[in-house]
């Protein structure tokens, strides 16, 4: 059971903070191209990824050797509302901005149906 503090515990990390910006709406996106967005390692982008699926942000599904993420579809009305408040207090974060810029320049350049 989830309980508030996990929650909260959950958001005190820039990181993951900066992967729930990222994975906003209906995105799904694979590891690897988070770590392009974060400039992080995949040992580390994997670590926070699984933090926040398994606080009740996340959902994950396999698509051949490869992981991909997405918010949960349907969160809970009090991750909801954190979310909201999240969204809009980052969105327009510089670093915020600068992943969704590093995000959108990695999938343009990417081969459709490939990771790396």
């Amino acid at each position: 059971m989830r309980t508030t503090v996990e929650i909260f515990k959950s958001l005190a990390d820039e990181t993951r903070l900066r992967l729930l910006i990222l994975l906003q709406g209906e995105n799904e996106y694979c590891v690897c191209d988070l770590m392009q967005a974060l400039n992080m390692p995949q040992s580390t982008v994997s670590r926070h990824l699984a933090y926040l699926k398994r606080n009740g942000w996340l959902q994950d599904r396999r698509g051949g050797i490869w992981m991909y993420y997405s918010l949960k579809k349907e969160l809970d009305g009090f991750l909801q509302t954190q979310l909201n408040l999240i969204t809009n207090k980052l969105t327009d974060h510089p670093a915020c901005r600068t992943d969704r810029q590093r995000l959108e320049t990695h999938l343009q350049g990417k081969d459709s149906g490939t990771c790396s």
